[in-house]
């Protein structure tokens, strides 16, 4: 197997100064941010490592949590750092299509009466969709299109959104009653499923005292959306050996049930598995794991490690699946176990 020198930040003679500077800006902004967070979020370590991974490789997040975990602060707060113009939507089983992405109303000009399009609430560089499957499918789809193409069309007309642009949307694990599963297109389209748990006591007992005590500091932004479109270009420049990609694509394609190789709990659990956008998001992720970590190159444990947050929502499990406790967590545990990854000599 060939192997990728190990590189430090501001080591890789390809760099440009230019490239140089952001990555070094990049790798100590890390402890700025998670400085200015903990000035309001106690512990998610683990969600906020995620939600950073995703912003910097250009990634959509889907956030499931009971309510009270601080979703929406945490979402808030990480906007505020990046100096990203914010926007919350509350979906309910009334939205409309035209709440999210604008509407043409007659308006009075100097040309006389024209329909004039009034932008909506996705118009932002970071949305969030708030409680995103108690709205309809219909409306759920009005984010396809801003998802995937970074744009709306409205009246034949297309308005490109400004970037960057990112959607965090949140669900309720626990009250299903009124709610939408969203579709698997509309899943797929998530980069990671972040899981927010309960606090450990400690951390819950600090969240308690300081939200009793008193105003919070206000945070400081660190960033700029310049400055987050220029992470989105060096995460893509990160070297990758062909063997790690080949791992990506392995796991995402042992997770499809009746395949060649299909390992037989695969078989026996899943209807339905991870697509080719799985490889993608697990590279890209890696990558841009690679640079907060101080390294401009990808390992095999950046890729496993996000295997959980990007096959979650992916792999859709049976009734059997369900009647016996299993969970997707379990089954990409057991990918990992079974799909071996490359060993360097």
């Amino acid at each position: 197997m060939s192997t990728v020198t190990e590189h430090r930040i501001g080591a890789d003679p390809n760099l440009q100064p230019s490239e140089r500077e952001t990555l070094e800006r990049l790798a100590s902004g890390r402890e700025q941010i998670e400085a200015e967070l903990s000035k309001v979020i106690v512990g998610q370590e683990e969600v906020i490592g995620q939600i950073l991974i995703a912003l910097f490789a250009g990634g959509h997040c889907l956030i499931t949590g009971a309510p009270g975990l601080a979703k929406t602060l945490l979402v808030k707060s990480i906007a505020r750092i990046f100096h990203l113009k914010f926007q919350r939507i509350q979906f309910t089983p009334d939205l409309m299509p035209a709440d999210i992405t604008g509407t043409e109303i007659l308006q009075e000009t100097a040309e006389g009466r024209q329909m004039v399009f009034v932008r909506g609430a996705i118009f932002a560089n970071m949305l969030l969709a708030d409680e995103i499957n108690r709205t309809p499918p219909k409306t759920q789809a009005a984010l396809l299109e801003a998802m995937q193409e970074h744009q709306v069309t409205a009246a034949g007309q297309r308005h490109p959104l400004e970037e960057p642009f990112f959607v965090l949307a949140t669900q309720n694990p626990i009250e299903m009653e009124g709610t939408y599963p969203l579709p698997e297109a509309q899943l797929d389209r998530f980069m990671f499923n972040v899981v927010m748990d309960y606090l450990p006591e400690d951390d819950e007992v600090a969240v308690v005292m300081r939200t009793t005590a008193g105003s919070a500091e206000p945070i400081q932004p660190i960033f700029t959306g310049e400055d987050v479109l220029r992470f989105h270009d060096l995460v893509r420049k990160v070297p990758l050996a062909e063997e790690i990609a080949r791992y990506a694509v392995q796991l995402a394609a042992a997770s499809r049930p009746h395949q060649a190789g299909t390992p037989g709990y695969i078989n026996e659990w899943v209807s339905w598995g991870a697509g080719t956008r799985a490889g993608q998001f697990l590279i890209l992720g890696a990558k841009a794991r690679a640079l907060l970590k101080g390294r401009v190159h990808v390992t095999v444990d950046d890729v496993r490690t996000l295997a959980y947050p990007v096959l979650r929502h992916r792999v859709l499990l049976n009734y059997r699946a369900e009647a016996e406790g299993v969970r997707v967590d379990d089954v990409t545990r057991r990918l990992l176990e079974t799909v071996k990854p490359p060993i360097a000599p």
